[in-house]
């Protein structure tokens, strides 16, 4: 549906529920949390056909519910790309929070004068979508430390040795030292492999062509994935990098195109108006036994 009728929709929302407000009565306004939770609920059938056979709406209902409800920014960003984000997450089924397969990543627009949703793939699930392609056997990336021994030959026949510092017996080493790089080694079902290494000057300049990345220093929020787990997102960066390489569908690889994305063509498809009187969506609702996650994840996520 046209990013117009996005507004729209969303506009008609916000004055129904102040049309609500203003009445009185024994019905109290409508937090956001409750009306967002009202979206989840009302377009649960469309999400549920977006999402790949594995996952459940119900997990991923209560999952989103809990990572949205407990990040108070990202209360403020809009409805749209709220439910672009959590569309994106059920598509490629992807679970936030937790597992540290996605994120969502609360972020000011100046320029439209709102707060919008940017919808970030983490490590975790960049392994997951490879390992779902159907050809791929395994596929790990690590960390390469200033005291680790690395040993590294390309060619016809690659050759790689790591040994991390830790339990090194030829020169035994009491800290890890700075980081070095991180490679990816994905091993194919067909008996092949891929090893890409990186070294961290050039998963810096990754780093900085990240739009999350520059909103961060920008605006001053430490709190980004790339601050507050940065080695994840070195590993991430050298998986993303080794992707074209892969033997994987085209529908695959054309999912971290959506990496750091903010999806909000998802008008209001649960219709013009929700009437959330009398809602069994509460703010206190329970997580449904998801009660960590956010807490784990949540300084990544608040990068708005």
């Amino acid at each position: 549906m046209a990013a117009s009728n996005t507004s729209r929709s969303t506009g008609q929302l916000a004055d129904k529920l102040q049309t609500q407000a203003a009445a009185g009565g024994n019905a109290p306004a409508a937090s956001p949390a409750q009306t967002i939770g009202a979206y989840m609920e009302k377009m649960k059938s469309q999400i549920a056909e977006a999402m790949p056979k594995h996952m459940s709406i119900d997990r991923l209902s209560r999952i989103a519910l809990t990572t949205i409800r407990t990040n108070p920014k990202l209360l403020e960003c809009t409805v749209p790309s709220l439910m672009g984000a959590v569309m994106q997450a059920a598509q490629l089924g992807l679970e936030p929070g937790l597992l540290g397969q996605c994120y969502f990543v609360p972020f000011k627009d100046n320029k439209k004068g709102i707060s919008e949703v940017q919808f970030i793939i983490g490590y975790k699930g960049m392994i997951d979508l490879a390992r779902r392609s159907g050809n791929i056997l395994s596929i790990t990336a690590h960390i390469v430390y200033m005291n680790d021994y690395l040993e590294l030959e390309y060619g016809l026949e690659d050759k790689l040795r790591h040994v991390p510092w830790h339990i090194r017996t030829d020169e035994p080493k009491g800290e890890p030292g700075e980081v070095r790089g991180a490679y990816m080694v994905a091993k194919f079902k067909d008996g092949g492999h891929y090893v890409l290494y990186m070294p961290l000057s050039e998963i810096l300049k990754h780093r900085d062509r990240s739009s999350g990345y520059q909103n961060a220093v920008k605006y001053g929020k430490t709190n980004n994935p790339w601050f507050t787990d940065p080695e994840e997102m070195y590993k991430k960066t050298v998986t993303r990098a080794g992707w074209k390489w892969l033997p994987i569908s085209v529908e695959m690889a054309s999912a971290v195109t959506r990496d750091e994305s903010v999806p909000s063509d998802v008008a209001a498809a649960a219709g013009d108006f929700i009437d959330i009187s009398g809602s069994s969506v509460d703010d206190e609702q329970d997580s449904g036994g998801v009660p960590s996650e956010v807490e784990e994840f949540e300084r990544a996520m608040d990068a708005g």
